[in-house]
């Protein structure tokens, strides 16, 4: 079921993330050419697009992994153009990878204290002592219980199915209390069950927390069951941008996916 867009009226807009004239070239290919768009808080706003259309490389600069060419990245209203992505992350913006990023010979629970130690700033060799502490702990068990995985807190993480190991992901990511949350193909390589159960655990969690949402997604049937607003990226450049029924209807993005499902 897609989701409605919210009212203006319903809602005051706060603008979380916003990028001017972003632009981004390897050599001679430019893989971003002059993107600007804002993301408003508190809407699930996917960003799709076919193979090479700069998915990823928009990503890859708005989180500091690499720096733009040309134009600006705002976050929160504050200038982060260029800073290096473990400062960005401290500033409140997360991601989760497509490739699942847990340690997979530590437990669930551990997985999710090692996240918060490291917000925390500590030197991983305290890991061990930080682990028992009492904060620590309930701060990871009500983590644990908001993805739904208390039953299985004290499990390690390499015999967990792939789509428990994405919810731990999405647990770690989620630990840091960011207020805009990168998922980059939460559903990739699940199987229906799977899938159906992450897009229920998305929306739980934009219930329970104040964390924003936004995805990168190539089931455009998960892309039009979940989000309020999507926008479409061809050859490096914003080709629609819209409510779901909008990008439905969009002649030039019918197009582009060849009669894909839209």
């Amino acid at each position: 079921m897609v989701l409605p867009r919210r009212s203006c009226f319903q809602r005051k807009m706060t603008i979380l993330l916003e990028t001017t004239g972003l632009t981004k070239d390897f050599g001679k290919f430019r893989a971003l050419d002059n993107v600007s768009f804002s993301i408003e808080k508190g809407v699930l706003t996917s960003l799709i697009g076919p193979n090479g259309a700069g998915k990823t490389t928009f990503y890859n600069c708005i989180t500091g992994k690499f720096p733009p060419t040309s134009g600006k990245i705002f976050f929160k209203e504050e200038n982060i153009t260029g800073l290096p992505a473990h400062t960005i992350q401290q500033k409140g913006l997360s991601r989760s990878f497509q490739i699942v990023s847990i340690f997979p010979e530590l437990s669930v629970l551990d997985n999710i204290k090692a996240a918060l130690i490291a917000k925390a700033k500590k030197n991983w060799r305290m890991l061990s002592f930080l682990s028992r502490d009492r904060v620590i702990h309930e701060e990871a068990m009500n983590m644990v219980e908001l993805i739904g995985m208390i039953d299985r807190a004290n499990w390690l993480c390499h015999t967990l199915s792939h789509g428990d190991r994405r919810r731990v992901d999405i647990g770690i990511a989620l630990a840091a209390r960011p207020d805009l949350i990168l998922l980059d193909e939460p559903t990739a390589g699940m199987n229906p069950k799977e899938t159906e159960e992450v897009i229920q655990l998305i929306n739980y969690l934009r219930g329970k927390t104040e964390t924003t949402f936004f995805i990168t997604e190539h089931d455009m049937e998960v892309v039009f069951s979940i989000s309020e607003r999507i926008i479409v990226l061809h050859q490096g450049k914003v080709l629609a941008d819209g409510t779901p029924s909008e990008i439905q209807e969009n002649p030039s993005v019918q197009e582009v996916y060849l009669g894909g499902v839209l």
